[in-house]
């Protein structure tokens, strides 16, 4: 799920709350709200899906975090990012050493991809 999708879930159910604690308790106001936002979103999505840069910017490019293991701390600060979080998703990996991994890449859906290293073989 995307941060742009999350954003929706709750949106939908502040929709729901305020139709149905305000004074207008009205199920068509309420569906009507409900409707619009789901058709929204399938709006969007389809903008997505022709055009990359709306994809940027409703769900962000890929971050490279580490790079031929070195850490790109400008982008690492910009995330809030610490080395261990990157080591946690290497070790799911069965990576244990920060030398082994060639790229960490931060994804647009907030999961962290590892690639690893290739070794030469002597």
């Amino acid at each position: 799920m995307t941060m742009f999708e999350f954003v929706i879930v709750f949106l939908v159910g502040g929709v729901v709350i305020l139709a149905t604690t305000h004074g207008d308790r009205s199920i068509t106001n309420c569906a009507m709200a409900i409707l619009t936002v789901g058709l929204l979103h399938n709006f969007v999505a389809w903008l997505k899906a022709r055009s990359s840069r709306v994809g940027a910017l409703v769900d962000g490019t890929p971050l490279v975090l580490l790079k031929d293991g070195a850490w790109v701390d400008e982008v690492m600060r910009g995330m809030k990012m610490a080395p261990e979080d990157i080591m946690a998703a290497a070790r799911m990996k069965g990576i244990n050493s920060i030398f082994d991994v060639k790229y960490a890449i931060l994804e647009r859906n907030g999961t962290i991809s590892i690639i690893k290293a290739k070794k030469d073989i002597a």
